[in-house]
């Protein structure tokens, strides 16, 4: 037998890999930290993604890997798929494209797990611990991938927004398929070598996906799809210890951690328990009477034109405008940045408050703003931009509904009150640019409507955006 040469023998021993893992993990890191600020997202993106590389030809190197044709397709649908899909998505459906990704994760580690419980013959002569994380795994990644499925579902209004559920019986039926999954996973582990038990196993898993995001309303499904997102992090961790991957160990520990503080971020941003979230029960149920209690004025609505609009903002000393997701329906970025320009040119002081959820996905509404070339120091988070509002001479509101609803703060029967908003209402006077007065995610009429210092411009934001402009290069 010829022994293989030294340098191929170097490049694929453990050392050498376990070296290229490590290079990997320190630019996962890294890359995370530079998602923290929209200066940075770009090149943390970038450094994350040659760490992913860097991880994945390391698992290539393995003498062990085989079936290189198989591999080879899997890396060239994958890239069809994933490359287009990428590109084409719409910033208004990076929500739902999001959910999708992570479901695909979370359908990918729940068959790894089946493919291993069946080349090991039922996890016979397979150590308890593996059999156990291979089994973890399996749970909550068909937990994931059709929890992500339906949230996929509900974003894109193929499925309906509203809670979907068995109402007071909804959280027993959630009990008995966790304890049916559990119970499965728990007969596989003590020796029962049955796939019909490990199938059973993968529906009560399914089944269980389904049912606690159903019962969600559209209002907290970006909270939902964050703890998924951490459910497949969690998950792949598990499977890479199954199967000895350290890249899978440490990218799918880094997902579940961040995705856990992004979900209870979130969470607090909007004045929910995860609990109550898992719940179900908030948002998509159509309006109601939100604008009770908003005094004398309830009922009533100014509306406005461009021309009055434009008036109003050429002889402020102080804007703010305030983006939500029907400016990012509208595409209405650069029209914005246009009509920024034209008040600067006459020294009115320009600023953006952004709230954390706004767009339904943090940082949604800043990758936006910043695809128009608006300045960073221009973007004023809530904790920010709230003490400003009351020396603020007009604030602009674009599509944004339930996050500057005052009924978050004076309405205690409120679904909302409690939740942190951005508080517009200080303004001297507020302009609302919206297609209609049909409610937010919440299903919530918006109590700033009827405010005596609202006034209502009716429209596409990009087009009502645009004329506030064109009207005002005329003053």
């Amino acid at each position: 037998m010829i022994a293989p040469p030294l340098a191929t023998s170097w490049v694929q021993s453990q050392s050498f890999r376990d070296v290229l893992y490590i290079i990997a993990f320190s630019l996962f890191i890294q890359g995370l930290r530079g998602l923290a600020g929209p200066t940075t997202a770009v090149r943390g993106n970038r450094i994350a993604a040659v760490g992913m590389a860097i991880a994945v030809i390391a698992t290539f190197l393995n003498p062990q890997e085989g079936n290189w044709g198989l591999i080879a397709l899997g890396i060239a649908l994958g890239t069809a798929v994933g490359v287009p899909a990428a590109r084409q998505v719409k910033m208004t459906a990076m929500p739902q494209m999001v959910a999708l990704f992570n479901g695909v994760g979370g359908g990918a580690v729940f068959l790894i797990s089946w493919a291993e419980f069946r080349l090991t013959g039922g996890f016979a002569h397979t150590a308890t611990y593996i059999t156990v994380f291979s089994l973890f795994a399996a749970i909550v990644g068909s937990v994931s991938f059709w929890g992500s499925n339906i949230a996929f579902g509900k974003l894109q209004e193929i499925i309906p927004g509203r809670p979907i559920s068995f109402g007071s019986a909804q959280q027993i039926v959630n009990l008995v398929l966790v304890i049916l999954a559990v119970a499965a996973g728990a007969d596989i582990a003590a020796g029962d070598q049955s796939e019909a038990i490990f199938i059973g196993m993968l529906l009560c898993a399914a089944l269980l996906g389904n049912a606690v995001v159903l019962p969600i309303g559209g209002a907290d499904m970006p909270v939902v799809i964050s703890m998924l997102n951490a459910f497949t992090g969690l998950s792949a961790a598990a499977t890479g210890i199954a199967l000895n991957n350290p890249a899978l160990i440490v990218a799918g520990m880094i997902v579940g951690a961040s995705g856990s503080i992004l979900t209870n971020l979130m969470a607090v941003a909007m004045n929910r328990s995860i609990p109550a979230i898992i719940a179900g029960g908030f948002g998509g149920g159509g309006a109601v009477a939100g604008a009770e209690g908003a005094g004398e004025h309830a009922g009533t609505v100014r509306s406005t034109t461009a021309a009055d609009a434009a008036i109003q903002l050429a002889y402020s000393n102080r804007v703010v405008i305030v983006p939500g997701y029907g400016m990012a329906v509208a595409q209405a970025q650069h029209a914005v940045r246009e009509l920024t320009k034209e008040l600067e040119k006459r020294g009115v002081e320009v600023s953006y408050a952004i709230h954390p959820v706004a767009g339904r996905m943090p940082g949604h509404m800043n990758v936006l703003l910043a695809e128009a070339d608006v300045p960073y120091d221009q973007l004023k988070e809530m904790d920010e931009a709230n003490p400003e509002f009351a020396r603020t001479d007009v604030s602009l509101v674009i599509g944004a509904n339930d996050v500057t609803n005052p009924a978050a703060k004076n309405t205690p029967s409120s679904p909302i009150y409690g939740m942190p908003i951005l508080e517009v209402a200080d303004s001297h006077s507020v302009i609302v640019i919206k297609r209609s007065m049909n409610p937010g995610f919440a299903g919530i009429e918006n109590e700033l409507y009827y405010d005596p210092k609202t006034e209502m411009l009716f429209g596409d934001a990009k087009s009502a955006v645009s004329e506030i402009t064109a009207e005002l290069a005329q003053i």
